[in-house]
Formats: structure tokens, sequence, C-alpha cells
């Protein structure tokens, strides 16, 4: 069995002052109530090189395993954090790798 740490990393469109907060308040709400998600991590860059390429919020979500992550997909519980990324964004990126 391989863990799946799913990276989501977003730049907000420039109306939404708030879209990272309440990102991260959805992120830690709903995400976790998701059977097969084992932690989550959200926020804004604490980086001190400045390498976000005008990314400024990140999501990480760390699986159980690849059918987790698959399940995950579709759950009603991610939906309103994807809903709320999707419509505040300007660029999102998402990479996922084994571990």
């Amino acid at each position: 069995m391989t863990e799946i740490v799913h990276v989501v990393l977003v730049e907000w469109d420039e109306a939404t002052a708030t879209g990272a907060d309440r990102a991260t308040d959805l992120a830690q709400e709903h995400l976790p109530t998701i059977d097969g998600v084992l932690s989550v991590a959200a926020g804004p860059s604490v980086s001190p090189e400045g390498m976000e390429s005008g990314f400024q919020w990140a999501l990480v979500v760390r699986f159980r395993d690849a059918a987790a992550r698959d399940a995950y997909l579709p759950h009603p519980a991610h939906q309103p954090v994807a809903d709320h990324i999707g419509a505040h964004s300007a660029r999102v990126v998402v990479f996922d790798v084994g571990t």
C-alpha cells in the first residue's frame, strides 16, 4: 500500500481578497471527514525563499492509498473546497505523488 500526497497550489483572482482564508476554513472543516484522508494542511506560503511563482495558497492532503484519493475526488465533502477554488482562482496546479 502506497500513501498518496495530493498537492494543490492556487493563485487567487484579483477580486478575491479573502479567498485563501475561506479555502483554508473549508478544507479544515470538510476534508478530514472523508474516509482515507490521513492529514490536511492548508494555508499561505511561509517560505522565506520567495519561489512561489505567483501561487499564494497550498492544500496538501495525505491519503491512505490511491483508492482513497480516487474516492475523495467525487466525494460530497470535497465539493465545497473544489467549488470555492474553482470559482475564485486565476491559476491552479494539482500534483500527486506516492510515498
